[in-house]
Parts: structure tokens; sequence; C-alpha cells
């Protein structure tokens, strides 16, 4: 076997070799930086224009990256494994010395020889490594058609498999937080093209920054994502914890998700990979219909609970939740229209004992829409785990122009919190662009300060109680409590006289006109 994978070896890196100086590369003097690698990437998805259409983009370019990287990686362990043996080429091959197994005729460097059937190759290779590691990478690779010709002609896919080639993505010239942020990147540009169905895969990342922040996570503890899409709010919370100086080894194996679409939720345990995460759970399911994560006959709980989970969403499982097994219909059964309180029910369930938090990015309806929805409503605000309810600006969502609403519930509220609601009207805190608005840093800055000042701020927010809210039949649309601030127009008498005078001389102007008019039609002398 070391002779055999000694020749194989051997003939890839003079190929590599080979290819490199072909297209004058030299990779070892390279060290990427998130402006290089974010337009390589872009250009990756612009060789597929044409043949492939926008929304599918991240179908093919997310998995052949992480192919990519495992391979270039896979060849770090084996030089470094080959220089601490003194080229012993059979340790370097062990399983232990390597975090992914790449099997035989499965490295990048096998695809990128090949001239013909390139597809059927790679989606061979891509199979293979999955069942090579199935703990870790079962199904990653997703379900794109690689082998449709039609779609992905052997030259395209060479062009794209050199094109890729150009970069060495291994962790000595690519660090994880590089590559995680070009990922990111790319993610983002993806959502670009792709309006209206990107909010199905992606939330803005200042809205995901602003509802951490309020979560405040801490090393150690649970972070879970129902509605995960590509793992962004995870990977923030991950952020925020290593920002604020908490150990990162506390944080293993407390990152969960769940994701309904097969292509968001490989792309979501990419990008976690990507981004240096060692160990997290995504599952992907039907959260409403069949939730990942339980214990015993209970669902599991989590320290902090987030989610921008699919708005109204129809046909979501009301006929399951009649007798809901995990007893998530604990305050009444919402309609079959929309799955608004469901998630918010389920959520709220999730939620640890005292520990538990929870943000959620939902519709303006469920604030004050009535019959089932007013039950539910009244029920949470009875269990005084409400805490805040922030309205944001319009468009600044994909997919939809209407302005969302943030509600935070907590599961034990602090003492000067109880039985009452922050109110923010946040509707103005957002930079005017010409296809979409954008929440700005200092625009979470200030929505942050506010929700932890947790105090009365004229035009701003209101800190109501209980009692009011049932007074208004626990309506809890935002402009009820927050009345915005009317400037009223101040001037100098000076100015008044002379728009007095103004307005005067406009309608003697105007009086002869019609004077005139009237003579020169023969109705006055």
């Amino acid at each position: 076997m070391g002779e055999s994978r000694w020749c194989r070896l051997t003939e890839i890196n003079d190929f590599n070799h080979d290819m490199n100086n072909k297209n004058g590369i030299k990779r070892s003097k390279v060290d990427l930086d998130i402006g290089m690698l974010s337009s390589h990437l872009w250009e990756a998805a612009n060789i597929l224009r044409g043949p492939v259409d926008a929304a599918d983009f991240k179908t093919y370019i997310f998995p052949l990256l992480f192919f990519k990287r495992l391979s270039d990686v896979y060849d770090e362990e084996v030089a470094y494994a080959l220089k601490v043996s003194n080229g012993d080429l059979e340790f370097a091959c062990f399983p232990e010395n390597h975090r992914f197994q790449i099997p035989e005729n499965s490295h990048w460097s096998d695809i990128r020889a090949k001239s013909i059937n390139i597809g059927h190759t790679l989606q061979s290779a891509m199979r293979a490594i999955e069942q090579a590691n199935p703990e870790t990478l079962h199904g990653i690779f997703g379900d794109a058609q690689w082998t449709n010709k039609e779609r992905l002609s052997d030259a395209l896919l060479k062009d794209l498999i050199e094109h890729f080639s150009l970069l060495d993505l291994g962790n000595e010239q690519c660090q994880a937080d590089i590559l995680g942020q070009a990922y990111e990147y790319l993610i983002k540009k993806f959502a670009d093209l792709t309006n209206k169905k990107a909010g199905e895969f992606y939330t803005p990342r200042s809205v995901v920054t602003l509802m951490v922040r309020m979560l405040a996570p801490k090393a150690g503890e649970t972070i879970y994502d129902p509605a995960c899409g590509t793992g962004g709010m995870l990977l923030e919370a991950l952020h925020y914890v290593k920002e604020h100086g908490g150990n990162e080894n506390l944080m293993l194996g407390k990152l969960y998700g769940q994701e309904k679409n097969l292509t968001t939720s490989s792309i979501a345990r990419m990008n976690l990979f990507l981004h240096g995460a060692e160990d997290f759970h995504i599952e992907r399911g039907d959260t409403l219909r069949m939730p990942a994560f339980y214990s015993g006959d209970s669902l599991a709980v989590f320290d902090c609970v987030i989610a921008n989970p699919p708005f109204s969403l129809e046909k979501w499982g009301d006929d399951v939740w009649i007798n809901d097994p995990y007893g998530r219909n604990f305050e009444g059964l919402p309609p079959a229209k929309s799955a608004d309180f469901a998630w918010v029910q389920h959520m709220v369930k999730s939620m640890a004992f005292k520990t538990g938090r929870m943000a959620v990015v939902l519709p303006h309806g469920v604030l004050f829409r009535m019959s089932k929805e007013g039950d539910i409503r009244r029920k949470l605000i009875e269990m005084d785990i409400l805490d805040a309810v922030i309205g944001l600006g319009q468009n600044i969502f994909y997919g939809t122009g209407l302005a969302p609403c943030v509600l935070v519930f907590r599961d034990s509220k602090p003492a000067n919190h109880r039985k009452k609601v922050l109110f923010i009207d946040a509707s103005k805190e957002f930079k005017t662009g010409r296809a979409q608005n954008e929440l700005l840093p200092e625009h979470v800055d200030s929505i942050h300060h506010w929700y932890e000042g947790y105090r009365n701020v004229e035009g701003i927010c209101r800190v109501v109680t209980n009692d009011e809210i049932r007074e208004n039949y626990y309506n809890l649309n935002i402009p009820r409590y927050v009345e915005p601030v009317t400037e009223e127009e101040s001037m100098s008498i000076e100015q008044a006289i002379a728009n007095l005078r103004t307005s005067l001389q406009e309608a003697y102007a105007a009086e002869d006109r019609l004077k005139e008019l009237l003579k020169r039609e023969g109705l006055t002398e």
C-alpha cells in the first residue's frame, strides 16, 4: 500500500507543479487575503452564468469550495506527517493524522487530471468522501446534478476546476477566519442575486448581530436555531463568545440547528466547518413536523434560542400539532394559514429553565392579528416571558419590503422587567438603499443601547405594564404604546409676515388671471 500511495502522491505533486507552472502560479508565495479570495470566488460563480440559473449558483460553488479545502488541508497534513516521521509515507496516511479522510481516487487532483466525464468523476469522489466520513460529512455535498452535461459540460467543469486550482486553500495560506469571511461574502452575493428567494436562507448580518447581542451568549451555553438557513446565527453567536473573551473550547458540541432544505442545510454545515467550528449539530428536517433534538419524550432545551423562520408559512403541519407529542401547542393551535405562532411556541418550549432566552424575527401581523393568534398572544403575555417588542425598518430583508419585528423572550425575566414589556420603535433606524435598505452598525448600537437601558425614551421606546397591554386587549402594535415625536415648525414674526405677503401676491395674481380668462371667453365685460 505504501508504494502505491507514494506513487499516487508523487503523481499528484508533479501534476500540480506542472499545472501551476503553466499558469504562472507560485502557490507557496501566496498569502490569501479576504479581498483576493472573495473576488476569486465570485469569478467562479461568473463561470456558471448562462448554463446555470443564478438561484442555483450556490448548489455548485459551495461544494467545490469545500472539496478543494478538504483536499488542500489533507495535503498539508500529509506533508506535516512526512516531516515529523522522517518521510514515513505509511505513517503519513494513517487516519489519525487527518481530520477528514480522502479515499483513493477522490482527491481534488484526481478530478483535475480528468478531461472527459468530469461530472461523473466529481460526483463519485464527493460521495466517496461522504462515505469515508459518515459521522461528520454524510450528505454534506448536497444533491447537485454534476453529471448533467446539458448544464455542466466537460469544458465548463474543466474551467471551473482550473479556476479553483489557482488558489491554495490549505490552512497555511488561507486561515479559517479568512475563508469563513469569504464564504459569508459569497452567501451575501448570492442573496443579492436572488432577492426574493434569498429570504429562505439568508438573514441580513446586522439583524443577526443585533439579536445575538441582546441574547449575549456565554461560553459553555447551548445555542439553537430551529430554522438555521446557512448557519449565520449560530456562527455569530460563536463569534460573540470569542469576542467577549469566552473559552472557545467550551463551545464544542454546543451549537444546534435544523434546516428543512437539503442544499441549505449542507451549506450551513460547510459554513461552520470552513469557519473552523470543531463540533456542532446541524440536522436536515422539518422542525415543526419532526424536531431533530429531544431528550426522552420531551424537546431538548437550550440556553439561547434564535431564529428567522419563514414568515406566515402555510401548510406547516397544523394537523400534526393537534396531538403534538412534545406539547408545543401549550397555548393553543395556530391557524393553518400561518405558522408564525407555531415557531414561537416551539422556541418557547425549547428554552432552558431559568437561563433560557430567545429572539425571533416575525412579520408585524403577529403583534395584532386576532382569533387563534390573539388567544395565543394573550396567554404568552400572561406567562410573563415576553421581554421586548422591537419594530425594524422596512425593506431591510430579502424577499419582502415589509417591516419585520423582533420579539425577545426570557424564561426568567430580571426583577425590574417583570410584568412589563419594552416596546422599541426602530423603524427609522436604517440607511436608504436603491434596491434595499440597510441596518448599519450604528443603528444596531442604538437599538441595543435602548434595549439594555430598558427605560422610556420619548418617541422611541417605552416600558409598558402587562396591565396596560391587557387593557388594549393584548394588542402589541407598537404605535399604540410609542408615539412619534412631532416637531412643530417655529418661525419668526418677520417670516410669518413675509409668507403672508407672498400668499396675498399669489392670490391677487390668480384673481387677475381668472378675470382675463373670463373676459376672453366673453363671460364678463
